[in-house]
């Protein structure tokens, strides 16, 4: 018998297998590995080459072992923090940059820094100020969210480059912010190098849109009262930590490849509708009430409620409670 088509048959079995096991709960993916771990399908094509036209019973065995060994680890394998999509060590592909990367680390000064190669912007309250819509787009970079100002807005950016532009318009008890990205010549994957880091007032609800390509985005959003929270993104790592949510607080993320971590209070009621093609899906505490629906217990009886709807293709989805 002709075994040719063996290890094609089998990675389809492995892979048909694997989401169906993953999609009644058997099995967890973590896909982030696919982009950590690319190596492993080097070595697993290294090895069909070199036996390739060895048709004997060791060469077939060896082969399907390797396949079988690199694909459990690259979907099942849980190596912690070390998948993230950009990992706490440099890795700079941008020789265009500033050699003064230090940012100053002093928070007393209210957005302030002096720092060469980084740029400042700011938007002051205004009183009566409500509701705000704050729309971010800009990917290649990292943006930190975690503390609050006495402005409207602040955000301060490493090697600016003059790369965003800062927009605004209001009315008596609403305002509009636009951060955006310029186009530009340089192209950095770098999130110590290319680093935005956001302040927000706590004093109005806000709407935050952010339409981001190949991005780390980390907010805690604790601190903030946040009605609405869309993200869009391809190639992306997002952790978000929430706060208590308002009468109705959505939450909308859509991705490619991804790493989505969102963590939500304890006593929050929380209600995720996921519709991703292949997916890892990891909601502890949650139920599922219908197909691709989960909930926390006691949801429809809630006053204040979570509303997470996900899409996503090749991803790993983690919500969870804090």
């Amino acid at each position: 018998m002709k075994n040719d088509k063996l290890i094609p048959g089998l990675v389809l079995v492995l892979i048909g297998a694997a989401i169906l096991l993953s999609n009644f709960g058997y099995l967890h993916f973590h896909l982030q590995n696919i982009f950590r771990l690319w190596p492993i399908f080097l070595v697993v094509a290294g090895v069909n080459l070199v036996f390739v036209n060895n048709r004997s019973g060791w060469a077939t065995a060896l082969k399907a072992g390797v396949l079988i060994i690199g694909f459990g680890i690259v979907c099942f394998g849980n190596f912690g923090d070390n998948y993230r999509w950009w990992p706490h060590h440099n890795h700079n592909y941008n020789f265009n940059y500033s050699d003064d990367d230090n940012k100053s680390d002093d928070d007393n000064n209210d957005d302030n820094d002096d720092t060469t190669g980084s740029k400042a912007f700011n938007l002051p309250y205004i009183a009566n100020t409500r509701a705000v819509e704050l729309n971010i787009s800009g990917g290649g970079t990292s943006y930190v969210l975690n503390d609050t100002t006495n402005n409207l807005f602040a955000a301060t950016t490493r090697n600016d480059d003059n790369r965003y532009t800062l927009s605004s318009s209001s009315n008596d008890t609403s305002s509009v912010v636009n951060f955006r990205m310029n186009n530009h010549k340089n192209f950095n994957f770098d999130s110590d190098h290319k680093q935005v880091t956001l302040k927000l007032s706590s004093k109005p609800v806000w709407s935050i849109n952010i339409d981001a390509g190949a991005t780390a985005l980390d907010f805690n959003l604790e601190k903030f009262r946040v009605k609405d929270l869309e993200i869009r993104g391809g190639a992306a790592s997002f952790d978000i930590k929430m706060g208590q949510p308002e009468l109705l607080t959505n939450i909308e993320v859509n991705t490619g490849a991804s790493g989505v971590n969102i963590k939500i209070p304890q006593n929050a009621a929380c209600s995720i509708e996921s519709n991703s093609a292949l997916a890892g899906n990891d909601f502890a505490g949650f139920i599922k009430t219908h197909d691709n629906i989960y909930e926390t217990p006691g949801f429809s009886t809630a006053k204040n409620r979570f509303h997470i709807h996900i899409n996503g293709g090749l991803s790993d989805f983690n919500v969870s409670r804090y």
